[in-house]
């Protein structure tokens, strides 16, 4: 199936670009075996060959991003085994397989079908075991405890059960108060705290995989337990539309509520429950399109965990302006991202390449739109914002009669704690194993502060934005869209401040930033009274007024009809200068005081701003490449000093200039300089310790 899906990413790909020829042989994969020593080694063998519920394989793969090859470690459940459940030899396994993609720095692919943890008993017992009733002629009196007989204990002995000796009529019994299960067939694979203790091997091995290198799983099929777990602490997942994640099953549920409630699986864990919830990135509607899906989320991903994604070649022109414009007026941000067929029939382009853009969490904090697209053919990561209201359902509860759906509607442009949540989990993905660089369109008006959603806890999201801006490795460009605005809190927690070595905040020649909205500040700082002053200073009628009502007040004249004239004029003039008042308000939100202020790099024109990023993320990540390569030869050296360096070799300012010059690869030798000076610097530090090792022993 994936051999398929390759073939098929390399026909659009060669259909969209041209003169692009498929290589020979664009998938091959060596299964990973646990030999006895514990260390995993690569073999071919038949299908099938595995005495466990597990599967790995080293994958090498061809692809568009990659014509010459990448790897990955694709671990997977064998259904067949067991019903795919996890024991111990399981575990153990998953564990190395995991542990390896890390070691190599390899993306790590989970397809999930499995029940579980592995249950059982000691079978060997079950035909052995002797019940001492409270009366051997009356059962329903109750039992004091299970034994086995002399002979049977012998059988089996202290490693199989916990036992002590009790005498009963001249017979002795081995009244059991354990069963240990050593050594006997049916404990071989794991049947209880032993399996629960793999099964927390690989829920932190897992965790660690999830902050080291790429992680995604696949649930192809039914997911219990920890492997429900395992999806989960991956953070990345598809689910085929029939794999649901459960934690326990509907029938174990039911009968401890005492009734029937739930019918199906699907009710606790299928699309239904875990798209809405965000556990769930992706659904697909069969395996084949879950392998597509894996194979488009790879095309984002880096080779390795050290690297940045590669970039592919796109019949899409960088340079070609944006033909779909966002307005002031509610939009579907898609629309601006990928573009659109505007009602009269004509094709309007987005910001990214065209078909580029793969929406993710689509179903979950509806309120932000985050994805992966490609700008010129370099893989970025994406957050925007809906514009439109939008609503968020909560289901009823089928297990409490009392419960009902609750509806809750969310404005647009404003962050919720669902949507809060969804920003920073993005934020997170991209950051461990993708290594994207990230464009955030920035259009929120504030946090959501009612009461309802500060219990929701909003604040806590809201910080956990901030927390993963902290994080970030890579470029983040924050770009506030034509249109758009960017209000108080909302600009805080993506400031670029937050980050300065990583992050740049740019501003639409027609967006608007600021604590308040104008109709807010006047509320605060123009008020009325001010309003009025202004009125009387600028108004003719009220000017003239203003002189009879002197002059009749001098002159001691009734001024009563002249006052109600200047009321009257206040009166039809008051919507006007609230306008006004709300202009002069505005003129301090727009691009040129941000830019003054410092707060954003540059005022950006929306139908330009492709080739302005393309030409910026570009050479970003050219430096930032480079500046990796100098402090891995000078490991003394920081990136800060790396920067400096960096800089001072470029041949200007100029995004396009520097951009041609590092692709030219000039300073390939200026690297290995430094490499070999710091080289010579540690040899000194070395000779300077062994003199003074050998002074001290000489004394």
């Amino acid at each position: 199936m994936l051999k398929v899906g390759l073939i098929e990413k390399w026909d659009s790909y060669s259909k969209a670009v041209g003169g692009v020829q498929m290589p020979a042989d664009v998938f091959e994969a060596t299964e990973l075996v646990l030999g006895e020593d514990g260390q995993l080694s690569e073999m071919d063998r038949a299908p099938g060959s595995n005495d466990i519920g597990m599967v790995a394989w080293l994958c090498t793969m061809q692809t568009p991003e990659y014509p010459d090859g990448r790897k990955i470690v694709l671990i997977a459940n064998d259904v067949t085994f067991q019903a795919g459940s996890f024991g111990v030899a399981e575990d153990v396994f998953f564990q190395k397989a995991s542990e390896y993609a890390r070691t190599n720095g390899l993306p790590r692919v989970y397809i999930a079908c499995n029940s579980g943890a592995r249950v059982g008993l000691v079978e060997e017992l079950k035909p052995h075991v002797q019940v001492k009733w409270t009366d051997a002629k009356d059962p329903s009196k109750g039992f004091e405890y299970l034994y086995l007989t002399e002979a049977d204990y012998e059988k089996f002995g202290a490693d199989v059960v916990d036992a002590y000796k009790v005498t009963e009529g001249g017979e002795t019994h081995w009244a059991l108060n354990g069963i240990v299960g050593e050594g006997m067939k049916s404990t071989a694979g794991g049947i209880g705290v032993e399996n629960l203790q793999g099964s927390g091997l690989i829920a932190g091995e897992t965790s660690r995989a999830y902050n080291e290198v790429f992680t995604l799983s696949y649930i192809t099929g039914r997911s219990v337990g920890i492997g429900a777990y395992l999806n989960r602490l991956g953070q990345r997942t598809i689910q085929m539309v029939n794999g649901p994640m459960i934690l326990t099953g509907f029938g174990a549920l039911n009968k401890l509520l005492g009734k029937t409630v739930y019918t199906s699986q699907d009710q606790l864990g299928g699309p239904q429950v875990m798209v809405p919830n965000g556990v769930t990135h992706q659904l697909v509607q069969s395996d084949q399109e879950g392998v597509s899906a894996i194979l488009d989320w790879l095309s984002f991903v880096p080779k390795d965990a050290k690297s940045i994604p590669a970039q592919t070649r796109c019949a899409d022109p960088v340079d070609r302006e944006i033909s779909f414009t966002p307005s002031k007026s509610p939009y579907d941000p898609r629309h601006m991202l990928a573009g659109c067929i505007a009602p009269s029939g004509e094709k309007l382009s987005g910001f990214f390449d065209e078909g580029s853009f793969q929406e993710y969490l689509e179903g979950w904090g509806r309120s932000v739109v985050v994805g992966r697209a490609k700008l010129g053919g370099i893989p970025m990561g994406v957050i925007s914002v809906e514009t439109r209201n939008v609503d968020r359902r909560i289901p009823a509860d089928p297990a409490n009669p009392d419960s009902a759906e609750v509806v809750e509607p969310q404005a647009g442009q404003v962050w919720f704690p669902d949507s809060a949540f969804k920003t920073a989990t993005a934020l997170r993905d991209f950051n461990r194993g993708e290594n994207l660089p990230v464009m955030i369109f920035a259009n929120w008006r504030g946090f959501s502060g009612g009461t309802r959603d500060m219990y929701g806890e909003v604040l806590k999201f809201g910080a956990q934005i901030v927390d993963a801006l902290v994080d970030y490795n890579h470029p983040v460009f924050v770009y506030i869209p034509p249109g758009g605005e960017l209000r108080g809190g909302s600009w805080v927690v993506i400031d670029p401040k937050i980050n300065p070595a990583q992050m740049e905040m740019y501003a639409d020649v027609e967006s608007r930033g600021g604590i308040l909205e104008p109709a807010g500040i006047v509320e605060v700082k123009f008020r009325q009274a001010e309003q009025l002053k202004v009125m009387h200073r600028l108004d003719d009628q009220l000017n003239a007024l203003d002189q009879q009502l002197e002059a009749a007040l001098s002159s001691e004249v009734d001024a009563q009809e002249i006052e109600a004239a200047i009321k009257a004029r206040e009166e039809t003039l008051k919507p006007l200068y609230t306008q006004i008042a709300c202009e002069f308000a505005d003129l301090h939100d727009r691009t040129g005081r941000m830019e003054a202020k410092g707060v954003i790099r540059k005022g950006l024109e929306w139908k330009d701003s492709r080739a302005f990023f393309y030409s910026r993320v570009k050479r970003r990540l050219l430096e930032k490449d480079l500046v990796d390569q100098l402090c891995v030869a000078d490991p003394d050296m920081s990136a800060e000093d790396a920067n400096a360096k960096l800089k001072s070799w470029l041949p200007s300012d100029d995004d396009k200039e520097c951009v041609e010059f590092l692709e030219s690869n000039p300073m390939a030798q200026a690297i290995v300089d430094a490499g070999i000076e710091a080289k010579k610097r540690k040899i000194q530090v070395l000779q300077s310790e062994l003199s003074e090792l050998q002074s001290g022993v000489a004394a």
